[in-house]
C-alpha cells in the first residue's frame, strides 16, 4: 500500500509542505481517513508533521533550503513576516549564523513551533507596528531596516536578546529608520538612537 501511496506523496512533495485537505483531494478520500493516513505515516518517519493539517515528506525535509524553511514560517502561521535577526543575516548584517531558527512578527499570537531540529519563533506586535516587509522569490520578509527595528523594539521591553556588536549598522538606511521610528515608544527610540548613535 505504501509504494503506490509514494507515487502521490511524491507529486505532493512538489509543494513544500501541504496539508490535510491536499492529501484527500490527493488520495480521494475523506478528510477525517487523510488524517489517520498521515499520523500513519509520521509514525512509520515518511511524513514530518510541521503543525496540526500540514506536513512534508522525510526526503523534501532533508533537502529543505533557507528559502524553504522561510516559506514554512510564512505558512505555519498567517499573517507573519520573516525578521529581527533571520531577517538580518539574511541580509548580511550579521555575522551571527542561525542554523535552522527562523524568526518571524506576526498578528495572532506569540508561538513557537519546533520541528525536528528546526525552531519557528513568532512574536505578536500590536498592529501599528506591523510592517514594512516585502515579498520577495516568494517569501514575506522584513526590509533591512524594520527587521533592525522590530528587534530594537522587542530589545528595549526586555522581550528579546540580540547581540548589537555583531550587526554592521552602516548598511542600515538611517534616513529609513528614522521615518519608521516615528511611531514607536519613547523607550524603543531611546534604545534606537543609542544603538546606531542617532
Amino acid at each position: 500500500m505504501l509504494s503506490k501511496n509514494l507515487t502521490d506523496l511524491q507529486e505532493l512533495s512538489r509543494k513544500t509542505c501541504f496539508t490535510l485537505e491536499d492529501v484527500a483531494q490527493r488520495f480521494g478520500i475523506q478528510t477525517a481517513s487523510a488524517r489517520v493516513l498521515c499520523s500513519r505515516y509520521v509514525r512509520q518517519g515518511v511524513l514530518v508533521r510541521l503543525k496540526n493539517g500540514f506536513y512534508t515528506t522525510t526526503w523534501k525535509w532533508e533537502n529543505l533550503t533557507r528559502r524553504d524553511f522561510f516559506i514554512i514560517a510564512n505558512i505555519l502561521q498567517v499573517p507573519s513576516y520573516i525578521s529581527m535577526m533571520t531577517a538580518l543575516a539574511y541580509y548580511e548584517l550579521t555575522t551571527q549564523v542561525q542554523i535552522n531558527y527562523q524568526e518571524s512578527i506576526c498578528l495572532k499570537r506569540s508561538i513557537v513551533y519546533n520541528v525536528r531540529e528546526a525552531v519557528f519563533n513568532y512574536v505578536k506586535v500590536q498592529d501599528q507596528y506591523y510592517g514594512d516587509f516585502l515579498k520577495t522569490n516568494g517569501i514575506f520578509i522584513a526590509t533591512k531596516e524594520k527587521a533592525f527595528l522590530d528587534a530594537a523594539y522587542l530589545f528595549s521591553f526586555g522581550k528579546y536578546k540580540f547581540d548589537i556588536d555583531s550587526l554592521d549598522i552602516k548598511k542600515l538606511d538611517i534616513r529609513k529608520i528614522k521615518s519608521i521610528l516615528k511611531k514607536y515608544p519613547q523607550k524603543t527610540k531611546e534604545t534606537v538612537k543609542r544603538l546606531c548613535g542617532i
